[in-house]
């Protein structure tokens, strides 16, 4: 109970029913007094979830605004309020808030993940007090309450089962085990038992399927293991890939940044240059330095996949998911589900010494008597819609045997049913009697072990047939060890009907028919998708709850697992230390009898090993997985709210292929923020060392600060913001996951963004040296328009990492085309409409003039695709 201090650690399920009720001052007839449940409802406090406290949603909003780019954002919009650009004051604080605002979305709507595991508590329940039954409040439940169950009840809570009658419980949403659990009320031995192998024991949020119980409640609340997955839901998710990157990114930018708008401060004071002039020059520089368009071209890449990937069937809760998706090197999913389909099937059925796929061609002994004790012996039902109903192992034997041709409600007229031994867990089997002509047939069905020692012959072709157990009895194992849920079937002819159903006389002098083993079948295209994934260089790793054997078997049928691969145990796991476990953890593909802590357990592992950890599930039992991984992706479909709630994205489908097309997007998405940043900084690099050198050559200084902040605006803008339509490459999906640390600047971006900026300097300092040379008044204005022009043709060689403009198609991004189009005319308004000369200090140029900036601007986007042409040929850079 609550007051007792080893409650919350006593093996429950190696205590004997008499020995529980008395640790727990509890009477297994009467339960408690209703003065004793209310007392330690004092004590205990209420049956609930209880929620960690939440921060005030204001608090929320003002944590948006203190990441240190977010930061560097605001002191650029107030510099450029200061020196009289408030066009660039609203552009930045616009961006900020809306990027505030998104994140604040987010992280309101993850917290109610705990609020969809308090709506799993049963809402009432039927509990024994003072001997008399009564139908309370569950959060009014108590440690020591017996609580009384039936099929389709939800559990209120932790209990330790006293009495049952053919209890079977659904655990799969906190346990991963795919069918019903039938449940007992032996004392266990092994302390260290995982949740699925507590048979004595049933937890709270699962679902009675089959027959009724009581049970003495155990734990309460967060006690309960309901509770311990609350409060693993309850720490803070890590930041995505993206956002590390561009934390980093934006850290050493805007270091980079002050130091280079000193240099310029102190280098044009020293040479004569108005202190003014320089301060308001470097201070533009500074603001111009910074792109501000980076979030925005983040967000607009992110919710444009996002939309994609929702006509995919892929519902993204928070953006960052999408690109972290493409950064993952590990998937570890769930088994049921997720990549089997939880509706346990057929798959292979054994009789006279034969094993077929199915029951086809079954007309003739023993496969006729094998159908009729598969389609009879069993207690589901068809709705009026034809859907079968009832135990998920009865409907798929009576799946397989109508698919074969017999129909239980043609058979259930011809052998109508006179009486039942229903199945109870120490005989492991049932029999039913029906009426066959004059005289009576019983069909038996049941564990192996519980059905082949009652067998004294069995059925062949040719009739009965002497029968050899032990040789049975290893095909059943053999059966068993390939993953499947063996069951074993036999018959027995009676000249009447007994009088009396004793389980022992009738169950006794059997004729063996023959075996069906069941199996949760993989879905269709997980095999497909896990090698996929393969082929994107991820590796995949299934996380069950289920037996190991069934895990292998699952495994080995998608290509998870290799011949004679390791399948962990959570027994096993439970027994490493955490420094021999990360010595493993990236040679181990599948891992069986897992919990949920042992499952954020792995996650971590992974992650201390410097992988980025995907996680898919559909059950309470992977939410906290689903939070702490990378990136969490739920089952829309048969998933559970908690799962959902938790996760950064909802497969609608459950279709485990989603993953895939999920994965390219977020490269893609990946891909074309580089390509912005590398577009961004390179232009930046180039208005740098136009301004920097310049002193140095011995020219005046090149560029006014509106000139500065106008290249800023309308280059970084909209041809900017197109790059994130741009295509996916043609590679996309055949290369390895970038590497965890791997730079946003790796595979020669600063390379690329040092030499053409430097490319653009010069050719800007070469437009400048001969337009003065040449007596050209205006040479101001045609610095500005080649430097303008340069970036307008660099943006278009920079679509690709590899490709050829020409190859990629110049219309196949319309949007670019488009946004490059009004560029070039907003830039041309500039030089040539008069009421706009003085507020730029621009002058017109002359047809000349303006042919020789297009030729010498051109050399940028040459020089780019020469670049290009390089690393197609592997002689620079490590290209992805």
């Amino acid at each position: 109970m609550a007051t007792d201090p080893g409650a919350a650690t006593r093996h429950w399920h190696c205590l004997g029913s008499g020995e529980a009720a008395a640790h727990l001052d509890s009477d297994l007839d009467k339960g408690l007094s209703v003065d004793a449940a209310a007392t330690r409802l004092e004590q205990a406090g209420p049956n609930a979830l209880v929620e960690a406290g939440r921060r005030h949603p204001l608090t929320m909003l003002a944590s948006q605004f203190t990441d240190f780019m977010i930061l560097v954002l605001i002191a650029a919009a107030i510099i450029a309020g200061f020196i009289g650009e408030p066009q660039d004051t609203i552009a930045i604080v616009v961006i900020v808030f809306l990027n505030g605002i998104i994140g604040f979305v987010q992280e309101y709507r993850a917290e109610r993940a705990m609020a969809a595991l308090k709506q799993m508590s049963s809402p009432q329940a039927r509990v024994i007090r003072d001997g008399q039954s009564a139908l309370i409040d569950a959060t009014d439940l108590v440690p020591g309450d017996l609580v009384e169950l039936e099929a389709g009840n939800i559990l209120p809570a932790d209990l330790r089962l006293t009495e049952l009658a053919s209890l079977k419980v659904d655990e799969s949403a906190l346990t991963g085990e795919s069918q019903p659990v039938d449940k007992q009320l032996t004392p266990l031995q092994a302390t260290d038992l995982p949740l699925g192998d507590r048979l004595n024991l049933a937890y709270k949020g699962t679902v009675v399927t089959y027959g009724r119980a009581r049970g003495l409640v155990v734990a309460t609340g967060m006690q309960t293991e309901l509770g311990k997955i609350a409060t693993l839901l309850s720490g803070e998710s890590g930041k995505t890939p993206l956002q590390k990157r561009l934390a980093r990114f934006g850290q050493h930018l805007a270091l980079v940044v002050l130091a280079i708008c000193a240099i310029i401060f102190v280098a044009g004071w020293l040479r004569g240059e108005p202190p003014m002039v320089m301060l308001l020059t470097a201070i533009s520089l500074a603001v111009a330095a910074i792109p501000e368009a980076l979030p925005a071209v983040v967000t607009i890449s992110l919710a444009l996949g996002a939309a994609r990937l929702v006509r995919q069937n892929a519902l993204i809760r928070r953006l960052p998911a999408v690109e972290t998706l493409g950064s993952v090197t590990y998937i570890c999913s769930d088994k049921t589900g997720t990549l089997t389909l939880n509706q346990m099937q057929v798959d292979c059925v054994l009789a006279a010494g034969e094993t077929r796929p199915g029951l086809k061609d079954a007309a003739r002994a023993p496969w006729r008597e094998l159908g009729l004790a598969m389609a009879l012996c069993n207690d589901a039902v068809a709705d009026a819609d034809g859907k079968l109903a009832g135990d998920p192992t009865e409907t798929a034997l009576l799946e397989a045997a109508q698919a074969a041709g017999y129909a239980k409600p043609e058979w259930q007229e011809t052998l109508p049913r006179l009486a039942e031994l229903p199945f109870d867990s120490e005989r492991a089997r049932m029999s039913t009697l029906h009426r066959d002509g004059e005289g009576v047939l019983m069909l038996v069905k049941g564990a192996p072990e519980g059905v082949l020692s009652l067998c004294v012959d069995q059925l062949a072709a040719g009739g009965v047939t002497p029968i050899d157990q032990a040789a049975l009895q290893d095909e059943a194992e053999q059966l068993a060890a390939q993953g499947l849920r063996v069951l074993a079937f036999a018959l027995k002819r009676l000249p009447q009907m007994p009088d009396a159903l004793d389980a022992a006389a009738l169950e006794a002098g059997l004729t063996f028919i023959g075996l069906a083993g069941l199996i949760d079948p993989p879905r269709p295209e997980a095999a497909e998708s896990v090698a996929a994934c393969k082929t994107a260089g991820i590796i995949p790793v299934m996380i069950t709850g289920d037996h190991p054997a069934t895990a292998r078997a699952i495994a080995s049928r998608l290509g998870i697992i290799e011949e004679g691969g390791k399948v962990l145990t959570g027994s096993e796991l439970a027994r490493l230390s955490l420094e021999d476990f990360e010595r493993e953890v990236e040679s181990v593909r599948v891992y069986a009898r897992i919990n949920p802590e042992q499952k954020i357990k792995i996650v971590q592992a992974l992650q201390d090993k410097g992988e980025f950890v995907a996680m898919t599930g559909d059950g309470v039992n992977d939410a906290p997985a689903l939070k702490m991984a990378d990136i969490g992706v739920a089952m829309g479909r048969g998933g559970t709210d908690v799962a959902r709630e938790a996760a950064h994205m909802t497969l609608l489908d459950d279709n485990f292929a989603t993953i895939v097309h999920a994965v390219r997007e977020g490269r893609r998405i990946f891909d074309n923020i580089r390509k912005f940043v590398k577009y961004t900084m390179t232009s930046n690099s180039g208005e740098i060392w136009t301004i920097f050198l310049a002193p140095f050559l011995g020219l005046p200084i090149p560029l006014l600060p509106i000139h500065i902040l106008w290249i800023n605006l309308v280059t970084d803008g909209l041809p900017g913001l197109a790059l994130a339509g741009e295509r996916a490459e043609r590679n996309v999906m055949q290369r390895p996951p970038r590497p965890p640390k791997e730079s946003i600047f790796a595979h020669g971006m600063w390379q690329h963004i040092l030499w053409v900026g430097l490319l653009m300097g010069a050719v800007s300092l070469l437009t400048q040296a001969w337009a003065i040379h040449s007596g050209a008044a205006h040479w101001q204005s045609m610095v500005f328009t080649v430097l303008t022009l340069s970036q307008l043709g660099h943006v278009l060689a920079i679509r690709s990492e590899r490709e050829s403009l020409f190859t990629q198609g110049v219309l196949s991004n319309r949007m670019l085309i488009a946004a490059l189009l009004l560029t070039f005319a907003l830039q041309m308004a500039v030089l040539y409409v008069p009421w706009l000369n003085p507020i730029f200090r621009t002058e017109p140029l002359s047809l000349y003039e303006l042919a020789a900036c297009l030729a010498l601007s051109s050399v940028v986007f040459i020089g780019v695709e020469i670049e290009k042409a390089l690393v197609r040929r592997g002689w620079i850079y490590n290209s992805p």
